[in-house]
């Protein structure tokens, strides 16, 4: 790419050169002065030119890199998210995320370690992954998630970290994580209710997860706010999620009710993205799309002069697979290329082998995303696929 822009620069100034000579033997006065504007004219259009078979050039390179790496899988997606489950604990027991009588979680030794989670973190940053957000169980629940929060924001190439958290403790932690440079936060609240939120945790503290919005929201960020929506439970407050955008700076998304094992999901209890919006513009016709990037699996709404917005997360009624650049990676070291997947692959056991090389991992890796799947099950396939509990994937 060097050599063609000094080549292009090179013909460029014996271009520019030739019309000033000739300039100079043919004319003066006026008709220099048009030789002069042709010229630089000439000129102007020559660097265009140069710019913008530079700009394809660089662009045909990023693609035949991007189709090369080990995160592109056999469909053409190149995959530049990873989600690090960094615990399966939670302090919280949502109905629709644990089976009411909890889950086995595993001995300490079967999870990754902090070193471990930085190494695979390093390693995919160094594939091309560009975005990486911190889940579990509860992240919070980490002692270290200051710390890690610091040193993935010190690998040079990965450009945002963020973290999905039920704000239980925020306005504890917020600020420290601020300072070590988290970027984003996902904050899950199903209900504006404090009676309804104490039926689906399962425990106390609304008032900690709405004082842990408002501090961010002070602290400068624009927190998401992850709503999961059921028939015959919150249903009712739906307009009232969207009050709750007129005067906060929040995009609060929500999610369709999605079967994991042991949530007892019901198809009926399935709220789809069309009856919301329907539901919404009963109250405000004026609800309107607002434009969406190429890889958001969130459908993005505003109502006109409201300071936040609404997201549809359509995973059951209208998938986003083909856009797809997620990977996940669970609290005990398994790769999962597809939330709905249950095929997973060790890079745990395979990081502690003996005689293991960064190298294998890299391929590793890579063998596992191109077994990813064109698109998931539908949803009556995946109520009876057995997969893990969500506290157990990681968001």
């Amino acid at each position: 790419m060097r050599l063609l822009v000094k080549r292009s620069n090179l013909w460029l100034r014996q271009c520019t050169a030739q019309l000033r000579r000739q300039a100079t033997n043919m004319a003066t006065g006026s008709q220099f002065h048009k030789l002069a504007t042709a010229a630089k004219s000439a000129a102007t259009g020559a660097q265009l030119d140069i710019k913008s078979d530079n700009n394809a050039l660089e662009a045909a390179v990023t693609q035949s890199a991007a189709a090369a790496s080990p995160l592109t899988d056999s469909f053409g997606r190149h995959h530049t998210y990873l989600r690090i489950s960094l615990t399966e604990r939670c302090n919280l027991r949502c109905d629709y995320c644990m089976p009411a009588e909890g889950v086995p979680l595993q001995p300490k030794s079967q999870l990754l370690t902090t070193e471990e989670v930085l190494r695979l973190a390093r390693i995919f940053v160094e594939q091309g992954v560009r975005k990486i957000r911190l889940t579990g169980g509860e992240p919070t629940v980490r002692r270290d998630i200051v710390e890690v929060v610091a040193q993935l924001k010190a690998l040079p190439q990965l450009e945002h970290v963020g973290i999905t958290t039920n704000g239980l403790v925020l306005t504890r932690f917020l600020v420290p994580l601020q300072r070590a440079g988290l970027d984003s936060l996902n904050i899950s609240l199903d209900t504006l209710r404090k009676e309804r939120f104490e039926q689906i945790t399962r425990r106390k503290g609304w008032e900690r997860v709405i004082a842990g919005i408002d501090l961010a929201i002070q602290l400068g960020y624009r927190p998401k706010i992850n709503c999961v929506l059921m028939r015959n439970f919150n249903e009712d407050e739906i307009c009232d999620f969207v009050e709750f955008t007129r005067e906060r700076p929040v995009d609060v998304r929500f999610i369709e009710y999605m079967p994991f094992s042991g949530n007892k999901w019901q198809t009926e209890r399935l709220i789809s993205y069309s009856e919301t919006v329907q539901a919404i513009r009963q109250r405000w016709p004026e609800f309107q799309a607002l434009p969406n990037g190429p890889n958001d699996t969130s459908k993005a709404y505003a109502v006109p002069g409201f300071a936040g917005q609404l997201g549809f997360i359509t995973s059951m009624t209208e998938h986003f697979c083909g856009t797809c650049n997620r990977l996940r990676l669970t609290a005990d070291g398994n790769i999962k290329v597809c939330l709905f997947g249950n095929k997973e692959f060790s890079l745990r056991d395979a990081m502690r082998s003996d005689g293991c090389t960064e190298q294998q991992l890299v391929e590793l890796i890579g063998a596992a995303v191109q077994r990813k799947k064109r698109q998931h099950a539908g949803m009556l396939n995946l109520s009876q696929m057995e997969n893990r509990p969500m506290i157990l994937i990681g968001g």
